[in-house]
């Protein structure tokens, strides 16, 4: 007899095949039951992983993995506190592992990592996305290093998956200490309103070193995460909208990046002659870019990524004639479009995201330029904005742009632009690329006329009409080539088909390097 468990004990298995067989039947009855109640209205492990996947496609892995013994705890259960494997998403192979906050509270012992680790490893080989659901509170310790080093092993596959396979991580309850980082390399996260929690240091812990109170909601709960520090891509209503967000934003994913995403039949778009009315024809007055986009991308659908963090910039995943699109653009309904710290940072990452995996890239431009101000400079905008810069030029991916509106200074080149490496660029004629506004432009050009004028209103009112026929359209950019044609809004759905079909073949080979530096 050897010891398992509390109240539990294995015996050596019988000779013949039909004991064998009974006892198998047992071990499998052992390792998928619970290990402790769960929380309220949560679904186990097992259950998460059954909704997530196409019925009965899930293969479990290392079923029997266990702990090694210690002498210091004898509870060794089937699993270790996590259940992994493989299965499909719209016949699509994924593979998925779940943390059983049932089992040492979903906390990473060693042989919990070791089978993580290699479930990476297979998704690795095998080319397909990984979805981890996580549950967890941080690393076992009783286990001591070993927990650690696993978890690092753990981000070191999750580096090397980056840009190869698609990474998908949802929170699905506490995830803390060092389960943080992984879901932070991870390409999207998901989290649950109410349930879901990620910090590096607890609130107890906190109040203890810096005497400050907070609640786990407030220092990243799924709102927080989602609106404040922009930690989430995805905030979901319960755990079943969380797995039906992850079963969308795979359906627009390609399976690893040397595959392109999955190829729908085109869908539908509504009539475009209404978007000739959509740009106010007073300058300063908002509307909402995403009535521009519905009406261009198949079925008025979107995606949204970090909808809630930085929202005066739209990063979206959606179809234009059946293939995926990755779309960015200023959202002047929020701060007239400005491009801030957290702005370029949340398209920065998009981009390159989209860049890695094949996915094109439409951009959609109404900026008035990169925020100015003390708080931002002295947050590092020009280190941080220029990350966007980088993203836009490093991307080989075909790149089509539509200038909308104003398009002034170094933000008509980031968005973009034709300098950048976009392949098509187009303009509508309530296009304004300029260096600035023309009150601005006025104000510095003529300041000493104006100073001397003895009608200086009138004389403002001539010069910012003059400056408005001539930098306020987009037709110098075209004579000079940086703008492909100007469109009628009407127009921008054909437009936008024709670019994307003439550039499915597109080339851009790289230098040979290492990799690049990008303004971290």
């Amino acid at each position: 007899m050897t010891a398992s468990g509390p109240g539990e004990t294995t015996t050596h298995a019988p000779g013949s095949t039909a004991e064998r067989v009974a006892g198998l039947a047992s071990r499998r009855d052992r390792a998928v039951a619970p290990g402790g109640p769960r929380r309220r209205g949560e679904f186990s492990a097992r259950e998460r992983i059954a909704r997530l996947l196409d019925k009965d496609s899930f293969t479990e892995t290392g079923q029997f993995v266990r702990a090694r013994p210690t002498g210091q705890d004898t509870r060794r259960p089937y699993g270790d506190g996590v259940v992994t494997g493989y299965g499909t998403v719209d016949g699509r192979p994924v593979c998925v592992f779940a943390q059983d906050s049932t089992v040492f509270g979903g906390s990473m012992g060693e042989a919990f990592g070791e089978k993580t680790v290699a479930l990476m490893d297979l998704a690795l080989k095998t080319g397909c996305p990984v979805i981890g659901l996580n549950d967890s509170g941080g690393a076992r310790i009783q286990e001591g290093v070993a927990a650690l080093a696993l978890y690092a092993e753990l981000v070191r596959r999750n580096v090397k998956a980056s840009g190869v396979i698609p990474q998908l991580s949802v929170v699905l309850g506490p995830c803390a200490g060092g389960a943080a980082y992984s879901p932070a390399i991870t390409d999207f996260t998901v989290m649950v309103e109410g349930a879901s929690h990620m910090f590096v240091t607890g609130p107890d812990v906190i109040e203890t070193v810096t005497g400050e109170r907070t609640t786990a909601e407030e220092l990243g709960g799924a709102r927080t995460s989602n609106t404040v520090n922009g930690n989430a891509h995805f905030l979901a209503a319960d755990e079943e909208d969380a797995l039906d967000t992850v079963r969308d934003l795979l359906s627009y994913l390609p399976a690893n990046n040397l595959e392109r995403p999955p190829e729908y039949a085109p869908g539908h778009a509504p009539p475009g002659a209404g978007l000739d009315e959509v740009v106010p024809d007073r300058l300063g007055e908002a509307y909402d870019m995403r009535d521009i986009l519905h009406a261009v991308v198949d079925d008025g659908e979107l995606l949204q990524v970090q909808e809630l963090f930085a929202p005066n910039i739209i990063c979206a995943l959606a179809r234009v004639e059946g293939r995926s699109v990755g779309v960015v653009a200023n959202q002047p309904l929020r701060a007239a479009g400005v491009l801030d710290i957290d702005a370029s940072e949340k398209a920065a990452r998009f981009v390159r995201f989209c860049d890695a995996f094949g996915i094109p890239l439409l951009t959609f431009a109404d900026v008035p330029g990169y925020l100015s101000g003390v708080r931002q400079e002295q947050a590092g905008i020009i280190r941080r904005g220029a990350k966007l810069l980088y993203a836009y030029a490093e991307a080989t991916v075909p790149k089509v742009t539509v200038v909308v509106r104003k398009a002034y200074g170094g933000g008509y080149a980031v968005m973009g632009s034709k300098h950048l490496g976009a392949d098509v660029n187009l303009a509508w004629p309530t296009a304004r690329i300029a260096v600035m506004g023309a009150e601005g432009a006025v104000g510095v050009l003529h300041r000493r006329e104006l100073a001397a004028s003895d009608d200086p209103e009138a004389l403002r009112a001539r010069l910012l009409a003059a400056y408005e026929r001539t930098h306020g359209t987009p037709y110098l950019a075209a004579e000079r080539g940086y703008v492909d044609a100007v469109i009628a809004p009407r127009e921008t759905r054909e437009q936008v088909c024709r670019a994307l079909r003439a550039l499915r073949g597109k080339r851009a080979p790289m230098p040979e390097r290492r990799h690049g530096n990008i303004p971290l």
